[in-house]
């Protein structure tokens, strides 16, 4: 070792315990005052449903199941030629909300126990969960409300509540509801529409969209998506960007993800128009939405806040309309 060397390591040495000092000081000073830059990003992962096998061999466990039977059968129980009463078109909840109501942006119900009751602006009132069964079986199954104090409903509300027991209140987890694809500058077409029903939907739901009963005649193995036995014009669905979402994110039903679609956003837009321009039940809808400046964007029923036609408010384009809520 040189002379120099002698009296510079010892220097060096020093020198790299100041910056040491300096950086540990430094990162504490930011813990203290700056604690958010050592949050770690949030990742969004899968809402998963709780596991059918822990649900109790319990008078509660027993309702729970039992709504979970007619979720995924409803018309066998509730349907034109239902066991308990006949109050609707033969398809089942299930028919729409996938997997009795748990698949990931299958339209399921992780968000429903943990944000009603809640004010919706489509009645102008504070809902309930038993407004929302009714509200679906009078729209979506096109059939009559049920009493809220019926077994039926009653096991209705224990499975939704049971499928969403995990969720924190006033929390819509990552995957919940439906997911709209990107919007387009143009409108929708139908006759595109058609021709991507007859590629990748035909084969399920029929040449002309009539759906497929199962071989028992109890309930539909494919839902119509025409004519009166499919939704009405006052279902959720009926709005192009909610058909759109689902679509995209699950049909073919036994191909299609969330994370890997069949269809691209234009031809998911594009086949929901021919769905929804297609004849279907009427409701009387003239309650809907009594603030008419909170009507979402494709709400297809004028009066509008804007000047916007009937025509666009159903297949757009939505570029350049307010918000939609």
């Amino acid at each position: 070792m040189s002379g120099d060397d002698h009296f510079l390591k010892p220097a060096r040495v020093a020198l790299a315990c100041t910056c040491i000092i300096f950086a540990l000081s430094s990162f504490c000073a930011l813990i203290v005052f700056k604690p958010e830059i050592l949050a770690l990003k949030k990742i969004e992962s899968h809402w998963q449903s709780p596991d059918t096998l822990s649900i109790p061999n319990t008078t509660e466990g027993r309702l729970i199941s039992y709504g979970r039977e007619l979720i995924r059968h409803t018309s066998v129980y509730l349907g034109p030629k239902g066991k308990v009463m006949s109050t609707s078109n033969g398809m089942n909840c299930q028919n729409c909300h996938l997997e009795a109501g748990t698949k990931f942006f299958g339209n399921n119900y992780s968000a429903v126990a943990s944000t009603y009751p809640k004010l919706r602006d489509r009645s102008g009132t504070i809902e309930s969960i038993e407004k929302r069964v009714n509200d679906c079986i009078e729209r979506s199954l096109n059939g009559k409300a049920i009493a809220n104090d019926s077994k039926e409903m009653r096991a209705f509300v224990a499975y939704i509540r049971w499928v969403g027991k995990d969720v924190d209140k006033k929390v819509s987890p990552f995957g919940s509801g439906i997911k709209s694809p990107m919007n387009m500058n143009r409108p929708a077409d139908s006759v595109k529409g058609k021709m991507v029903y007859q590629k990748h939907c035909q084969r399920c739901h029929g040449k002309k969209a009539e759906g497929e009963w199962t071989t028992n005649g109890l309930e539909w193995k494919y839902p119509p998506l025409v004519g009166e036995n499919s939704f009405n014009i006052g279902a959720g669905l009926y709005r192009l960007s909610r058909f759109a979402g689902y679509v995209k994110a699950n049909m073919p039903n036994d191909l299609a993800t969330y994370e890997k679609p069949v269809l691209s956003d234009e031809e998911a837009w594009d086949v929901s128009a021919y769905i929804v321009s297609l004849p279907r039940p009427s409701k009387d809808i003239s309650k809907d939405w009594p603030e008419i400046s909170k009507k979402p964007n494709d709400h297809p029923f004028g009066p509008y806040t804007d000047q916007f036609s009937e025509t666009q408010h159903k297949y757009g384009p939505f570029i350049g309309m307010k918000k939609s809520k």
